[in-house]
């Protein structure tokens, strides 16, 4: 009993770190790419192609895609004024053949074939069970090949009420069948019920680390407003990325408001997340004259 009453009190002595501890010019320092989407469907900053392209089904050859460049400016607008901070990127319809956005991975992501980390960050307004209109919807998907393939996303599923969910699928070797999404085993961090009402923000951060290190030392860690919701850890998690041909895909599915999404070089610390929340506009100082 005295033992357990220490480590009580030890806890307590620890002093509890906050979104002031983190330093907003070494936040904005580590972003590879930053959207407001106060004026324009486009990123402000970023260290790769600033716009959308839109990928579809090919119409007559089965399991082909066609890219093409630019995006549906019906279905995707800008709400000025609507956002957390300033404008916000408003997704009013869900696309035909299966169509998605995406910013294209390279340079945008800080992907390094023989190891890398990051961050995704970005804020959500929208009612799963009441807005969307398909089984499944990821606000962010980044792969290659899918999202059980190569993935790093976060979803809503289709149950009812439905889950948010967060996956880090590794890429399936050649001859190999990969864990499915109801495995118990799956690389998966689930949120039943998410519960999101279409009048509220919500921040969603995303860190991942040591991915493609070929050594079972890989982390993600999903955050919801400010707080740590789960992690996939200690496992090997390798993208295998053909950089060139990876995606951003963005709002796939996705019916509502979408705002400050930003990508960085490095797994964000947990004050750092704090912050991000704290102050939605943080990464502002990054918007540069076109």
């Amino acid at each position: 009993m005295l033992r357990f009453a220490g480590f009580v009190l030890s806890l307590l002595l620890v002093p509890s770190l906050t979104a002031a501890d983190a330093d907003p010019k070494t936040i904005r320092a580590a972003a590879t790419f930053y959207a407001s989407f106060d004026d324009e469907v486009r990123a402000d900053f970023a260290r790769g192609q600033k716009t959308l392209d839109t990928r579809f089904n090919h119409p007559t050859e089965k399991g082909e895609v066609v890219v093409e460049k630019g995006h549906d400016a019906k279905a995707f607008r800008i709400a000025k004024g609507k956002g957390i901070s300033g404008g916000a990127f408003e997704a009013a319809d869900v696309l035909p053949r299966n169509g998605r956005v995406f910013f294209p991975a390279k340079g945008n992501l800080a992907f390094k074939p023989d190891g890398w980390s990051g961050s995704l960050s970005l804020w959500c307004k929208t009612d799963p069970d009441t807005m969307l209109k398909t089984k499944f919807c990821d606000p962010v998907q980044m792969t290659q090949k899918g999202a059980n393939n190569g993935g790093l996303w976060f979803d809503f599923n289709d149950a009812k009420p439905r889950d948010l969910r967060h996956g880090a699928f590794p890429m399936i070797p050649p001859a190999k069948k990969g864990l499915g999404e109801d495995d118990p085993k799956a690389p998966m961090v689930r949120v039943p019920r998410i519960g999101w009402k279409a009048d509220d923000w919500h921040h969603v951060v995303l860190t991942f680390e040591n991915l493609d290190t070929g050594k079972a030392n890989a982390r993600t860690a999903l955050y919801i407003d400010g707080k740590l919701i789960g992690e996939v850890k200690d496992r090997e998690i390798a993208m295998g990325w053909d950089i060139d041909k990876a995606g951003i895909y963005f709002s796939i599915n996705y019916i509502g408001l979408l705002d400050e999404f930003a990508l960085f070089d490095r797994a964000l610390t947990p004050e750092e997340v704090k912050a991000l929340h704290a102050t939605p506009g943080l990464l502002a100082e990054l918007k540069t004259p076109r």
